[in-house]
Order: C-alpha cells, then sequence, then structure tokens
C-alpha cells in the first residue's frame, strides 16, 4: 500500500475529484491548506488598501491506495491538476505498513476499500 498526499489548486479540485472517481478513489481526506514556494506570494487588495500576501491558498489531498493503482493515480493527478502555471502543485509517495479499520478491526488492503 501507499499514501498518496497532493498539494493542488482549488480551483481544480472538482475535475481532480472526478478523475479520482473514475480511478476507483472512493475514500479521500481534503485539508484546506496555505503554502508558499516559487510564487513567493502576491499582492492582493481589500478595501482599496494593498497587501502582500506570503501563502497561496491550496487544497492538499491524502489517499491510501493499493501499489497497482498508483500510477493511474498519478496521471490523473498530473492531467486533471496542471494549469501549466507555477504553483500547480506536488504529489508525493510513502509507503504504508498497515492499515486498520477501527470499527471491525479489518487489516490490510481491505481496511482502506
Amino acid at each position: 500500500m501507499k499514501k498518496i498526499e497532493t498539494i493542488i489548486r482549488p480551483s481544480v479540485f472538482a475535475d481532480v475529484r472526478q478523475a479520482l472517481a473514475l480511478e476507483g478513489i472512493d475514500g479521500l481526506t481534503v485539508t484546506e491548506i496555505a503554502g508558499i514556494g516559487k510564487q513567493e506570494g502576491r499582492v492582493g487588495l481589500f478595501r482599496g488598501n494593498a497587501y502582500r500576501m506570503e501563502f497561496s491558498p491550496k487544497l492538499k489531498l491524502e489517499m491510501v491506495v493499493e501499489d497497482e493503482k498508483v500510477e493511474d493515480i498519478i496521471q490523473a493527478l498530473l492531467d486533471y491538476a496542471s494549469t501549466g502555471e507555477v504553483g500547480d502543485g506536488k504529489i508525493f509517495i510513502l509507503p504504508v505498513e498497515e492499515a486498520i479499520r477501527i470499527r471491525t478491526k479489518e487489516r490490510g488492503i481491505v481496511a482502506i476499500g
């Protein structure tokens, strides 16, 4: 099993979610985050006053999947999260040693389904 963590723009979430559903991803954790990278912030306007926004709003998606699904999910993320602009995000792949469903005490791949 692998844990896929990806950071994307909020504006592409609907398309990414639909693409993941087509790949069979039913379980997904979504967290609203803010980050800074090569974008180095931007200037915002509030009630006529300009201010520097150091962090850009992003979404962090987390899912645990079977090893066999990883490449298809990566491709879906690359296809639907990319705008071609700086700040499109990142994908991280981490190994998962074990998964346990608390309610039924199931372990392994059946616990993530």
